[in-house]
């Protein structure tokens, strides 16, 4: 899932300073054997086949933006997820209503109060594959094979008191990578970490700004681990907050609901 203001998943289900850039490989096994192991125990920890048998997810609860890191006023959201490549979220609150909608390289937006619905821009559309590369349903569903990228082992890292995450990065041919973390007591999806490019103000010049995921509270849902809070940081400050209050699996989704209105009449 996506920000209503920047328009950026998924829900479905991502800063980081120079420690978690010293971390330490201390298994002699070689990198991608190790890396794919950890992605093995994770599937398992979330519910195995259960998990890999998800076609679509229904999510509802709460989107919060921060600025400054200072929480704003929460706004309620719908999110409908058909995966692979498929996303329809909708934003409440205040009277107003955004739908906005991804299929594959398209997507198209809704706006109540601007009673605007138009196509997404490059820059939007280009939010939402991010948001699929960087998030873990492309790790750990495997999508990512077909795109030739490869998979390696970082180490471990420090993850608050006496714990540790075990982290592994996915590294594209163009350069863009993503490192994962995982709990090493437990093998659940704790952090995804990367980097965009992104314009400096007052500037036409470009910086790599580090971005991350911070997954928080797991709740079992008909045997699959779900993930109720994430935490969105840029920068190492926190821009916004999705709070998950129901979560269903394999919901029918009309393929309907993601195609394009033909009128704002027509929006349902």
């Amino acid at each position: 899932m996506k920000s209503p203001v920047k328009l950026t998943s998924t829900i479905l289900f991502v800063l980081i300073g120079s420690a978690w850039c010293v971390a330490q490989t201390t298994n002699p096994q070689p990198s991608a054997d190790k890396a794919e192991q950890i992605v093995q125990r994770a599937i398992q920890t979330v519910g195995g086949d259960h998990y890999l048998a998800v076609k679509t997810l229904t999510g509802r609860g709460l989107f919060t933006e921060y600025k400054d890191g200072v929480s704003g006023i929460p706004s309620r959201f719908v999110d409908y997820i058909s995966y692979p490549d498929r996303e329809r979220t909708e934003f409440i609150g205040g009277g107003a209503k955004i739908i906005q909608t991804n299929f594959g390289d398209q997507g198209w937006l809704f706006d109540n109060a601007a009673k605007t619905l138009k196509d997404q821009t490059a820059d939007q559309v280009e939010d939402f594959k991010i948001g699929m590369r960087t998030g873990f349903e492309n790790l750990m569903r495997g999508w990512w094979r077909k795109q030739g990228a490869t998979l390696s082992y970082v180490g471990r890292r420090e993850a608050g008191l006496a714990k540790r995450n075990e982290t592994i990065k996915l590294t594209y041919a163009d350069g863009f990578w993503i490192e994962y973390e995982f709990s090493a007591q437990d093998g659940l999806p704790a952090k995804a970490l990367y980097e965009r490019k992104r314009k400096k103000p007052d500037s036409n010049e470009f910086e790599s700004v580090p971005e991350e995921d911070r997954m928080m509270r797991f709740i079992t849902i008909d045997a699959i681990a779900t993930v109720w809070v994430i935490d969105h940081f840029r920068a190492g400050i926190q821009t916004s907050r999705i709070s998950y209050e129901k979560v269903e699996y394999n919901q029918p989704l009309a393929d309907s609901l993601f195609a394009k209105p033909a009128s704002l009449k027509a929006i349902k």
